[in-house]
């Protein structure tokens, strides 16, 4: 119910009082149930992961088809709610499924070469581009390309970039992104040592 009201009235909108009155009861009575409204918040990040349906994951495949999957499933799964893509993005998830998910993705890519810090490192990057990807689609939107000033082609200012904007859709750019960071990611021989660590200039 608290991701249905975010959904509907937007997140600033969004309080303990609305809550109870869409439940019907004493908005101190959602209180028995969350310590605040951060908590809530935690519990609706975790209602959107759980519609990643994890379970039905590639498990059985290589790591990259997993990730792949899986990056994708986020994106979908945030931009089914644009209200509510900062709050998944402003919290951690904690829950025994999503710590296990997480569990089981390293062991399977440790499986296939991968050094666990390694692992980590790329399911970060991977988690920060599709929330960033679906952070700014839900921005625009939610209004944001209402204020965009884009020239019209036959104006004086419509330039390349003008140009590209008109030839590009607004969310078009994901595949290839994700794409390219599954083939940087791709030979975990390349990173047995510390993925950190600048790579000497090539002479």
């Amino acid at each position: 119910m608290a991701l249905a009201l975010v959904d509907e009235i937007g997140r600033d909108a969004f309080s303990m009082r609305k809550l109870g009155a869409e439940l019907g009861v004493d908005p101190m009575a959602v209180y028995r149930y969350f310590d605040d409204q951060e908590a809530l918040f935690d519990g609706i990040a975790e209602a959107i992961f759980a519609e990643l349906d994890v379970d039905t994951l590639p498990w059985d495949g290589p790591w990259r088809d997993l990730v792949e999957q899986y990056s994708v499933r986020l994106r979908d799964a945030l931009l089914a709610h644009p209200h509510a893509v900062a709050i998944f993005a402003t919290r951690p998830l904690r829950s025994p499924a999503a710590i296990a998910t997480g569990v089981r993705t390293v062991e399977l890519m440790t499986g296939a070469g991968f050094a666990a810090g390694d692992a980590l490192r790329i399911l970060r990057c991977l988690r920060e581009f599709t929330v960033g990807h679906a952070l700014g689609l839900a921005v625009l939107r939610l209004g944001g390309r209402r204020r965009s000033r884009k020239p019209a082609p036959d104006a004086p200012e419509y330039n390349l970039l003008a140009r590209g904007a008109d030839e590009a859709d607004d969310g078009d750019h994901f595949a290839p992104g994700l794409a390219a960071m599954l083939d940087g990611f791709a030979d975990p021989a390349g990173r047995s040592g510390d993925a950190r660590a600048p790579r000497p200039p090539r002479t």
